[in-house]
């Protein structure tokens, strides 16, 4: 047996060809990216700020939910407004022609879109978007370079699970603005299904309401994932679960090496099952040993956790005064969507109000408030505290229907209890339907369908 090793020049001259060949790749990509179509899409709504000078703006969210269409949407938007083409790069890490670049040969895509364009270098803002960067080790350094060397702006995108909140603040070292995209709003669902939006939501003939209404219910039945859009049950419940399962797959198993994949799975089933319910870890924990499946608490945090980190589920604490009294008490679980809900509910009748309330949570974190829920010293429970970014807080309640005697007394003495210990709080009550309102509210309470709520425009809500 004979082994033949490249060595001096035949080493060196493979290494150039193989810079020459990633050089021509790299081109052919950028290339295609200024002279292809730009995706319009349904525009999005983003609550707060896009970018900040000299950071990078990391767009994460549930997988497909929309972070790479939104990124052509960017893209589209600047050259409507006047950009050329040539200002607007997009590289996806995932294409197979790049497939194992290395953060040393990043440098080439800025480089070479400079030598076909020198005329912008130092002089125009180039817009970079980066999709599936995070396949790329070490593409933290890349960007804060092009940050501190050249005029540009950066868009990051790629799987949610490798683009955590936490890692992105380390990596860039605060140089990174976060942003995130949730399944379609009821507001994105509208302008994707092509319908007017009422300029007034609370001032509506009695036809435009029903007809309102009625869009409200299916969005609530059918969630606000883009590709679920038009779908029919049984294709609708298909694609989301297997949307799940690609989630759990590559953001959850893969990601952090989980063994216990049972366990893991039965925890997704019993929070995506039971939205808007308590749920405790040591009942949990229990209920898995009874059926003998092997799981340690510690675990059952852990992978709860990354279930929050992949964006599958949301989980709000109580709001307490002090960090153990936060601990000893449930958490309460929602999915991202609530078109997930019938597709994991064993009952057959999944509830009306859990999947409104799913649906107020969602659109709160949309709008980048800080959400906890509420447990007055009498013992009753208020939904939501939401504390919104820039101060101020408001205490809302959700029911589907407020209409009968102890439905409207329950929820209202719950909201002026908790209003004793935030005096200073909006007081909300949130309905399905406008015949769902109680006949009279108390003197600093606003009752009004939740669909009026979420379609309010900024400012107004």
């Amino acid at each position: 047996m004979t082994f033949s090793f490249h060595g001096g020049e035949n080493a060196a001259a493979m290494d150039d060809a193989e810079a020459s060949g990633l050089r021509a790749r790299v081109i052919e990509v950028l290339a295609e990216s200024l002279a292809g179509p730009l995706p319009a899409g349904t525009p999005r709504r983003i609550h707060g700020r896009l970018a900040l000078p000299g950071k990078a703006t990391a767009v994460v969210g549930m997988r497909r939910a929309g972070k790479t269409t939104f990124l052509h949407q960017l893209r589209r938007e600047r050259f409507e407004r006047g950009a050329g083409r040539e200002r607007l790069p997009y590289v996806n890490f995932e294409d197979e022609r790049i497939a194992g670049i290395e953060a040393g040969d990043l440098r080439l895509l800025v480089e070479e879109h400079y030598r076909r364009f020198p005329a912008l270098r130092g002089k125009d803002t180039v817009t970079w978007c980066l999709d599936e960067v995070q396949v790329v080790p070490g593409w933290e350094r890349f960007v804060r370079s092009i940050l501190d060397a050249e005029k540009v702006e950066v868009f990051l995108s790629g799987s949610s699970a490798a683009l955590l909140s936490r890692e992105i603040a380390t990596a860039m070292r605060g140089r990174a603005w976060e942003v995130a995209i949730y399944p379609f709003s009821f507001e994105e669902t509208l302008r994707h299904q092509g319908r007017a939006l009422p300029a007034q939501a609370d001032f509506l003939g009695a036809r435009e309401r029903s007809e309102l209404e009625r869009a409200f219910l299916d969005y609530l039945e059918c969630g606000g994932f883009p590709e679920a859009q038009g779908l029919d049950a049984n294709a609708r419940h298909r694609m989301l679960r297997d949307t799940v399962d690609v989630a759990l797959m590559r953001d959850v198993i893969e990601r952090h090496a989980i063994s216990n994949v049972a366990g893991l799975r039965w925890l997704v089933r019993h929070l995506l099952g039971n939205a808007a319910a308590p749920f405790s870890v040591e009942k949990f924990h229990a209920a898995l040993r009874s059926q003998g499946i092997a799981i340690s608490r510690d675990t059952v945090h852990q992978l709860l956790a990354h279930l929050g980190d992949c964006f599958l589920v949301r989980t709000l604490w109580l709001d307490a005064a002090s960090e153990r009294q936060r601990m000893v008490n449930p958490r309460k679980a929602y999915p991202v969507d609530t078109g997930l809900i019938p597709v994991f509910d064993r009952t057959g009748r999944a509830n009306a109000g859990h999947r409104l309330e799913t649906a107020v949570l969602v659109e709160l974190e949309r709008r980048g408030f800080d959400v906890a829920y509420v447990r007055t010293p009498e013992g009753h429970e208020v939904d939501f505290v939401a504390r919104r970014p820039g101060g101020g807080e408001e205490l809302i309640q959700v029911a589907a229907d407020a209409t009968a005697a102890g439905t409207t007394e329950r929820e209202l003495r719950a909201l002026a209890e908790a209003a004793k210990r935030y005096p200073q709080a909006t007081r909300r009550l949130l309905t399905l339907t406008r015949d769902g309102l109680p006949a009279s509210v108390p003197r600093g309470v606003l009752a009004q369908p939740a669909y009026e709520w979420m379609l309010a425009p900024p400012g107004e809500d």
